[in-house]
């Protein structure tokens, strides 16, 4: 058979979102968007300061809106101490002096406006930081201070309360309890912190706390907001007395495969979304929230609907290892769930908590992976990006919406060097396991510029690897075969030929050779070679146009799909 050569790429931007258009014109956008996470300190910097900030993110939306995205989903950029990445909130109605001003939030919320790409904010609702203004009066108004119903203070238990009031430990190790001193000195109560100590949990049970959100919700829509990412979106809401976790052998709370630790997943979080959802659509624009739900995937219908929020990450697609059944299970299974209750799949392959695609897939599928990349894991560099572009492919071939996680069009790896005493994830400072900076690493953008154009003085807050330097936007950009150029030919594709949307339902091949994945969308194949050597395309796909290889170059020879490889192919 004959397979026609990919386009060659074009420094010329390719057509972005609605351009041309009002951003709030097309209905229901948020079903099949593209969704970009920036992540605001490391994506860029405009004083020098060495930490990215709102007018950095400004000067590049160019870059996003050339990139095809649709949308953007701004990681937390208000008031904060930074003890967690800025998802220990101080203030959620106003904006870091590290990051810039409201001022500069409505500048970019209203640039970003003006070139088609919409802008989601995150909101962080399951706990505050301890700099909270109703934290800080809770614990200096003393006993009986009204504050302290807003947070989820309890006695201890043990003959002077010394113990804490149950046995559940933090997502960032340890207790997730402290103790508090009173003014005189004396032992007070204990807080509950699932997170850090500098994170205390809102007391979802209180009416204030559920009017406090309310309003920060229509704080960030009236100023433009098109949305929600909510954080934590299964953790709100904690069961009835606080019982004690079941725990093994070893003492540890006991999780069983495929659940959760009995501080999530309660359903009284169901009734927060309800309570939401009215208000998102009592505003003009098709806004929109998508959570952040670490649940059993059976669950997920509960989440999402007319009535509750408009998505929910799939993160079963994320976790899925190399392979056909586990990616086709990972794709077959939400679908089916979110199909029944009228919602669209959400997929992801990274994002801020994880490592970074391009080096997961650089592992064999049975790598146990810990906390963060250590410095002696060393992925295959080069068949973790080839396996990366290949999953990238497959994920924008399916309906729903994507959310893209920054540098990932660049093909950037897991930073695993990175000196301990410049590491800031709690969970490296409370147990010593790597952690998430790895992947937080600020982007390059000029291959030989000072911090490779992060900052102009060179400054930056965590160290870029020398590899950055040469995956920089300006060493791809209009490069044939680059990580880029594919993420570009791909986003204007999916556009084009409306593989977001629903109407083409997926229908996998069946009787294919062995690691071979296939499906199709309509007269659109979509084939990934899962397995170390190449594969001979079907008789009856003689013929067919090859829109998109993952491979840098075409196929090593006609008629065969390249190990570890994707192909778009439309048939003849």
């Amino acid at each position: 058979m004959t397979l026609h050569a990919p386009a060659p790429a074009s420094t010329a931007p390719l057509p972005g979102p609605d351009a041309g258009t009002a951003v709030h014109e097309a209905p229901e956008w948020w079903r099949d968007a593209v969704v970009y996470q920036v992540y605001p300190r490391s994506f860029a910097d405009s004083d020098g300061d060495g930490m990215g900030d709102l007018p950095g993110i400004t000067s590049r939306l160019p870059h996003l809106r050339d990139l095809g995205v649709d949308a953007i989903w701004l990681s937390p950029f208000y008031t904060s101490p930074q003890k967690d990445g800025g998802y220990d909130v101080a203030d959620y109605t106003d904006v870091d002096p590290r990051f810039g001003s409201l001022a500069d939030a409505d500048a970019l919320i209203a640039r970003a406006h003006e070139l088609g790409l919409r802008v989601i904010v995150d909101i962080v609702p399951n706990h505050s930081s301890d700099q909270h203004e109703l934290f800080r009066r809770a614990i200096e108004g003393g006993p009986g201070a009204p504050e302290r119903d807003l947070y989820v203070f309890r006695d201890g238990r043990g003959e002077h309360g010394e113990l804490p009031p149950n046995n559940w430990t933090s997502i960032f190790h340890g207790p997730a309890w402290t103790r508090i001193t009173e003014a005189d000195g004396t032992p007070g109560p204990w807080y509950l912190h699932i997170f850090d100590t500098s994170q205390p949990d809102w007391n979802w049970e209180h009416p204030a706390v559920h009017e406090l959100f309310q309003d920060v919700l229509r704080f960030w829509l009236d100023r433009g907001a098109d949305g929600f990412r909510v954080d934590v979106a299964h953790g709100m809401v904690k069961p009835e007395g606080l019982p004690d976790a079941t725990v093994n052998a070893e003492g540890l709370i006991d999780i069983p495969e495929g659940e959760v630790p009995v501080y999530f997943d309660n359903d009284g979080v169901l009734d927060i979304y309800r309570e939401w959802r009215p208000i998102l659509d009592s505003y003009e624009g098709e806004r929109m929230m998508v959570l952040e739900a670490w649940i059993p995937e059976h669950r997920l219908p509960l989440y999402i609907g007319p009535a509750e929020a408009h998505q929910s990450f799939n993160f079963g697609f994320l976790q899925a290892r190399w392979g056909v059944e586990t990616m086709r299970t990972a794709i077959e299974e939400p679908l089916a769930l979110a199909d029944a209750v009228g919602a669209p799949t959400t997929w992801v392959l990274s994002n801020h908590d994880v490592i970074r695609h391009a080096s997961r897939y650089g592992f064999p599928p049975d790598h146990a992976f810990g906390e963060g990349l250590a410095r002696d894991e060393v992925p295959d560099a080069e068949l973790g990006l080839l396996r990366a572009r290949a999953a990238t492919l497959l994920m924008l071939s399916l309906p729903g919406s994507a959310y893209l996680y920054q540098g990932e069009e660049l093909g950037l790896p897991e930073v695993a060097d990175i000196p301990d005493h410049l590491r800031e994830d709690p969970s490296h400072l409370r147990a010593g396991v790597p952690g998430r900076d790895g992947c937080r690493v600020p982007l390059p953008w000029s291959g030989d510029a000072p911090a490779f154009g992060f900052s102009s003085t060179g400054s930056s807050w965590l160290p870029q690897p020398a590899v950055f330097g040469e995956l920089a936007v300006d060493r791809q950009i209009g490069v044939e075969g680059s990580t880029l150029e594919m993420y570009r030919r791909a986003l204007h594709l999916r556009r084009e030929l409306r593989l977001g949307r629903p109407e083409a339902p997926v229908a996998f091949l069946e009787d294919l050779p062995e690691g071979l994945l296939g499906l199709t969308r309509g007269d659109v194949v979509v084939l990934v070679n899962t397995s170390e050597q190449e594969i001979p395309l079907a008789e009856d796909l003689a013929g067919a146009e090859l829109l998109l290889a993952s491979a840098p170059s075409a196929p090593a020879a006609p008629g065969t799909i390249p190990a570890d490889a994707a192909l778009w192919l439309r048939r003849a």
